[in-house]
């Protein structure tokens, strides 16, 4: 394969040109490096270098302005609005600065094309006098200041352009105007230079009169890359802008184009893959690289259409690939800095002297000031979380944060303290922040070079805003700040440094202009990415915009059929990668340029599906055998003492029993913001204890209950801030849980008065009684205890009654049972029922009961009817018998089952297999 650069080369030397005094002219810096390569093996030798120029960097020569980047002009341009407009009509600056760089990039669009500016202000202006919403003689000041607006669009205008050439400054546009009205000087100061303009297609209207007037001199040669295929084709929008120029061009009515080629038709392989997600994309581009050879990857390009898979495909490339060179930079807001000044402006927006704790223990816990908050092996970052878990604080002032943090206070003032909505303070412990950062990475450098290049940008990002401001004195406070911090990063990469002629190269569809590959691989070839479709950034109408001739939609998809196709002229082999799948705003559709390949039918498609290999996900439960020390870790807990509920927990899934029993590995206790139920159910039980207790031994009146309900407004809010230490309780889901807490309590101790006044007695035993017995297990060769708490121990008209608080809501159906091997089988269905059987047996053997018993659960959340639910033993599960008292032969059932249950945990043969837990 010839390339186009070299076939333009090759065209020079027939010309018998000196190439050394020629200045080349390319759409883009990229191609000005492969032109370099090209001339160093086309020339046989020594010369000076030609000059190699990027379209941008050539009309900046020809307007005598630098260009000013998008920031400065925002500050500018605010700095004219101010000038320019009444006060009581003026915004603030970070107001105006959602649609100042909306009216920047009009102002661009007109300078570029080179359009009359009062032609079409005064145009918009009509446009929206005649379109205003009033239709009232007497314009209302709304209406009128919204006019006014529209009039003052021309002045905006022409005082930016006043102040920008004055400070020899100017958006893209100005200086293209600019190099327009520079154009004569510099032919008449340059009569013998040659030009040679290479590869370009979609020109606005500054640089066709810049080319033509150049053309038309005699001073230069243009090169174009279009195939016949799309120029003869008159609706084919690859070739549109290139018919546009032959047919309006003065100049090609004299003179022959250079060139129209004939490499389209010439025999590809193109393979469309349709594949489902970005990652899956990015994951298949990979394979595919893999089964190219070494040389192959020399010639071998990746598009992305899509330039946020950058790193999603880096990840991905294979080993085998040594060179790789990308044109396009990593955007800094992905970056795991930016993450960090978000949390830490975040905190700001937020702050009112205390801090919720999720921005704080998101900061602490951010890679970057793990290590600046650590100090003599003591993490000052863990220490603060433990503390704002352990007591949990769902609200922390900086000044708790600052006695917590001991040695580390500075840090911890940077990060969290108050910058009272002050831009200088930001400016200030933002670079005093990326100082210390700095300090500390530097002390492994090598291990943090990466790292270190994060934090120069950034610094030059506040470097940048902090001088424009030093400059304006706009930016009032950090709430702006921040604003115009997140318009730059934006726009902010961080460029990959390579050798740019070697290896694979990796992409946008813009840099891909006039270079040549034989193997081309476009990703993301999907409806609104490539074409990008419509947009209306503009305040300026599309009906305006035609008549102008101003670019719409349709000249901006032009330009993307242009690239698309001209990446397939030369190449041999196409891979031409589409999502399948729809992902919020890009749709799932394939772009119509492939829809275009195949009804041109010019070469033959072979279109694939592409699929990730996926196993049938079957479950496979985790198998934890019981080894010497599980066995031995096992007998300790036997001789300690069983609990009903550790068994029960055992019966629901063995592997958690083996994970918090076995290995003592507790739950993760995180802040609770809203009361927990497990917190419910201690508040109530604690409250439940401090009533009942004082009555221990005694038989319950109505004067007794009566007085606890008047303690529990009181005794309910101390337990809850017992249990839920510092958290709040003064509004919102907690101060609705307070009040259900306290109408449980309520609810419960009415039901014990109605239960009283209808001539029963109640006499309480006993309260969260401790029980722990040796069970006879003569099968096990060491000590098997069974131990337990009771909640409530009474006797109601001589029964002895075992009772569980349960907060939750429970059935009776739970507490009833038919088979008795199923108690140790089903959790859901009988767990309550082996607990409170667990109690009534302990309870037994310790005391040898000659009076009838009776257990069950009071549920706080079911107290209507029958509050007090039953164990019971039905013949049938249909039967509506059942026999609730709880005797020896009850018991001794119990004992069988507890028996085989704890044989089964003890015996070394039977594995800990985990269950589907729903």
């Amino acid at each position: 394969m010839r390339s186009f650069l070299k076939e333009v080369i090759d065209d020079i030397q027939e010309k018998g040109l000196d190439i050394s005094q020629l200045t080349f002219v390319l759409p883009s810096k990229r191609a000005g490096t492969f032109l370099k390569d090209i001339l160093s093996h086309a020339i046989d030798k020594t010369i000076f270098a030609p000059e190699i120029l990027s379209i941008e960097e050539f009309v900046e020569s020809l307007s005598d302005l630098s260009y000013a980047s998008n920031t400065e002009l925002l500050f500018e341009f605010y700095h004219v609005y101010k000038k320019l407009t009444p006060e009581l009509q003026q915004e603030s600056f970070d107001q105006f600065s959602k649609w100042g760089q909306l009216l920047l990039q009009d102002f661009n669009e007109i300078d570029r094309y080179l359009i009359d500016p009062e032609h079409i202000f005064d145009y918009l202006t009509s446009i929206k006098e005649i379109n205003h919403w009033s239709l009232s003689e007497q314009q209302t000041p709304y209406i009128k200041n919204y006019l006014a607006f529209w009039n003052r669009l021309k002045i905006y205008y022409g005082k930016l352009k006043e102040e920008l050439i004055l400070n020899k400054k100017g958006y893209q546009g100005l200086v293209y105007r600019e190099a327009v009205n520079g154009i004569e000087s510099y032919m008449a100061s340059n009569p013998e230079k040659k030009h040679i303009f290479i590869g370009f297609n979609a020109l606005n209207k500054a640089e066709e009169r810049i080319i033509q007037e150049l053309l038309q001199q005699q001073l230069a040669y243009i090169y174009w890359d279009i195939d016949e295929t799309f120029v003869d084709n008159p609706i084919h929008d690859a070739g549109l802008f290139i018919r546009q120029h032959l047919k309006n061009w003065p100049y090609f009515k004299k003179s022959e184009i250079s060139w129209i080629g004939n490499n389209y038709r010439s025999d590809k392989n193109i393979h469309t893959i349709a594949v489902p997600k970005n990652i899956g994309q990015v994951k298949y581009i990979g394979e595919l690289l893999d089964t190219l050879t070494k040389d192959d990857l020399k010639k071998t390009a990746v598009v992305l259409g899509d330039e946020t898979l950058l790193m999603p495909l880096l990840n991905s490339i294979p080993e085998k690939v040594e060179a790789i060179n990308i044109t396009m930079g990593l955007p800094l807001k992905s970056v795991p800095l930016a993450s960090l000044f978000d949390l830490v402006f975040k905190i700001q927006k937020n702050h009112n002297n205390t801090l919720y704790y999720k921005d704080v223990v998101a900061v602490l816990s951010h890679s970057f000031i793990q290590s600046v908050l650590t100090h003599e092996d003591i993490n000052y970052s863990n220490h603060i979380i433990n503390y704002i878990q352990s007591n949990n604080i769902v609200t922390i002032s900086v000044e708790k944060l600052l006695a917590l943090s001991e040695e580390k206070q500075e840090v911890v003032r940077l990060l969290f303290q108050s910058w009272s909505n002050s831009s200088e303070k930001a400016f200030n412990n933002c670079s005093r922040l990326i100082l210390m950062l700095k300090a500390e990475l530097d002390l492994e450098k090598s291990k943090n070079l990466l790292a270190l290049e994060y934090l120069y940008r950034f610094n030059q990002i506040f470097n940048e805003l902090q001088r424009y401001n030093t400059k304006y004195s706009l930016i009032s406070n950090s709430t702006t700040l921040y604003y115009l911090y997140k318009e730059l990063l934006s726009s902010e990469t961080l460029d990959f440094k390579g050798e740019p002629l070697q290896g694979l190269q990796i992409m946008g569809m813009l840099e891909s202009r006039v270079l040549d590959f034989e193997t081309v691989i476009i990703s993301s070839v999907n409806e609104g990415i490539l074409p990008a479709g419509k947009s209306t950034n503009s305040f300026i109408p599309f009906d305006v915009k035609l008549e102008n001739g101003l670019p719409t939609y349709k000249e901006k998809d032009a330009v993307y059929t242009y690239h698309f196709y001209r990446l397939l002229q030369r190449a041999k082999n196409v891979y031409i990668i589409y999502n399948t799948e729809p992902d919020v705003l890009n749709g799932g559709e394939k772009s119509r340029f492939i829809t275009q390949l195949q009804i041109e039918n010019i070469h033959n498609l072979k279109h694939s599906i592409v699929v990730p290999k996926v196993e049938v996900a079957q479950k496979q439960f985790k198998v934890i055998k019981k080894t010497e020390g599980v066995m031995t870790r096992l007998q300790q807990i036997a001789s300690f003492g069983f609990s009903p509920s550790s068994l029960t927990n055992y019966i629901r899934n063995p592997l958690d029993f083996y994970y918090q029993k076995v290995l003592k590995i507790q739950s993760f206790e995180d802040v609770e913001e809203t009361v927990a139920a497990n917190t419910l159910g201690s508040v109530i039980h604690q409250t439940l204890e401090d009533f009942y207790m004082p009555h221990k031994g005694q038989m319950l009146t109505e004067a007794h209950l009566k007085q606890m309900k008047t303690l529990i407004n009181v005794s309910v809010t101390h337990h809850f801030k017992s249990f839920f230490k510092e958290g709040d309780m003064t509004k919102g889901k907690n101060l609705i849980i307070l009040e259900v807490a306290k109408r449980y309590i309520s609810n419960f101790i009415n039901k014990e008065i109605e239960t009283l006044k209808a001539g029963h007695q109640i006499k309480i035993i006993d309260l969260e009684k401790e029980l722990d017995i040796p069970v006879n297990i003569p099968e096990l060769n060491f000590e098997v205890r069974l131990k337990g708490s009771v909640d409530r121990i009474d006797e109601f008209d001589g029964t002895l009654r075992i009772i569980d608080y349960k907060t939750g809501k429970v059935n009776p159906g739970q507490v009833e049972i038919v088979d008795w091997e199923d108690i140790t089988l089903d959790y859901n269905k009988y767990s309550k029922s082996f607990q409170v059987l667990a109690y009534a047996y302990m309870l037994n053997e310790t005391e040898r009961i000659s009076q009838p018993i009776e257990a069950g659960v009071i549920s706080f959340k079911n107290l209507q009817g029958e509050y007090f639910l039953k164990f019971g033993q039905k013949p049938s599960s249909r039967s509506r018998d059942k026999d609730q008292s709880i005797t020896s032969e009850t018991l001794g059932y119990f004992y069988e089952e507890l028996k085989k249950l704890i044989l089964e945990i003890c015996n070394p043969e039977i594995d800990f297999i985990e269950k589907d837990v729903n």
